[in-house]
């Protein structure tokens, strides 16, 4: 069963769209900086509190956390952030293109996590894991929320459309045309039903968000470690999480540009892929199916179509699109052995376009690009139940989280 659990949200006073900021890890630090300028409650001093230090600091250096902290302070002391009186669920709505999703704001259990109930399906760098976890001990809070889903269930999305009717507490259109929205849920009948509905559901799944939830595991570890009377409840126990039915998630394509062809001639590199791909000139960019592959090549667009024997289709791996083509072109034909660390392959995310693919191309940023069909929830959540890894960049999720509506504290 999940376990989910209301909390005492510390959340913006006003000016939710001022404060409200992407994820993190979307950002660098100069597109920080810039986002933020002209800003002073923007959430990115919080989440990236770099900006307000020298430009040469080094990103994980002591003072970089203590700025987040001081930050904090200050965003709480000047009630820019207040804390809400009483434990409560919130409901995150999202519209993008016309299609919105629901997302219960609630603090999933790491226990649950470490017991693979909350399910993962790619690895972590350590550095980076690192990172969130000093930022979580530090503040004594997760800020970012991690991105959950799980099976549809009918008697969740009623209660959940009930509570959409009312009146949200925040709505705001960012500059990327995206609509958010977000409730109140403090009625303690509906808080009980949630709670309890959620019992029924046995699995969670990560679908954004490793990172933060690996941290706030070893955040929960070492407070454990250092806590005689450790019960399981403390609030260094849970983590900050917004949590949507699977169905109505939006991935897209993760798409690769490969620098060069290993040394080989354009004829002499699809005469090799067609030994394991049927490979047509379509001028088509996009896949139109599982198991085919957009190829931009010498100005042209090809399809590329896996043929039989390629893959076990029985693998939940090794079935993926992702996998195929790592597997039947990009390590025994370009070389790419490792493509979480090899410098000859870049990542292209779906909502930056097609046409992304071939300026990279066209500006001899890329030698050869490839656009990919989008990876289902079902693949997704077939990974994860039988504890698999994808490869890396298989998903785009499309709307991001914002950060900063709702914060989860380890003290009130």
């Amino acid at each position: 069963m999940a376990t989910i659990k209301p909390f005492k949200g510390l959340r913006p006073a006003a000016h939710a769209e001022k404060i409200a900021c992407p994820p993190y890890d979307v950002l660098n630090s100069a597109e920080a900086r810039e986002m933020a300028k002209g800003n002073s409650i923007s959430f990115l001093h919080i989440d990236k509190p770099e900006i307000d230090l020298p430009e040469n600091i080094d990103l994980y250096a002591p003072e970089v956390y203590q700025k987040a902290k001081e930050n904090l302070d200050k965003f709480i002391h000047d009630r820019i952030l207040v804390r809400d009186p009483k434990e409560y669920f919130y409901l995150y709505a999202q519209t993008m293109d016309g299609r919105t999703q629901y997302g219960l704001v609630a603090a999933a259990s790491c226990d649950e996590y470490d017991k693979g109930i909350v399910r993962k399906h790619e690895l972590t760098r350590k550095d980076k894991e690192d990172d969130r976890t000093r930022h979580v001990n530090t503040l004594s809070a997760t800020t970012g929320p991690v991105f959950l889903t799980y099976p549809d269930n009918k008697q969740i999305s009623a209660k959940i459309a009930e509570i959409a009717a009312e009146f949200p507490v925040y709505e705001f259109t960012t500059d990327d045309h995206i609509k958010h929205a977000l409730w109140v849920i403090d009625n303690p009948q509906d808080i009980a039903f949630l709670t309890d509905a959620f019992k029924a559901i046995p699995t969670l799944y990560i679908a954004d968000g490793h990172h933060r939830s690996a941290a706030a595991s070893n955040v929960a570890r070492q407070h454990k470690a250092h806590n005689p009377k450790h019960t399981g409840k403390e609030k260094y126990n849970f983590f900050l999480s917004v949590i949507f039915p699977a169905s109505q998630l939006y991935v897209m394509d993760y798409n690769r540009v490969v620098q060069d062809l290993n040394g080989l001639t354009e004829k002499e590199f699809l005469a090799k892929i067609g030994e394991k791909f049927t490979v047509e000139e379509t001028g088509q960019n996009h896949p139109p199916q599982r198991h085919t592959f957009g190829m931009y090549l010498g100005g042209k667009w090809y399809t590329l179509t896996a043929k039989k024997g390629t893959f076990n289709p029985d693998d939940p791996v090794a079935v993926l699109d992702v996998s195929i083509l790592q597997n039947n072109l990009l390590r025994p034909v370009l070389g790419i052995g490792d493509p979480r660390t090899d410098k000859r392959i870049s990542f292209v995310g779906g909502i930056r376009g097609l046409k992304a693919l071939e300026e990279r191309v066209n500006q001899n940023n890329g030698k050869v690009a490839f656009s990919m069909f989008p990876t289902s929830m079902s693949e997704l959540m077939k990974v994860a139940d039988t504890h698999q890894i994808m490869p890396p960049k298989s998903t785009w999720f499309e709307p991001k989280l914002r950060s900063g509506l709702v914060i989860y504290t380890y003290d009130d």
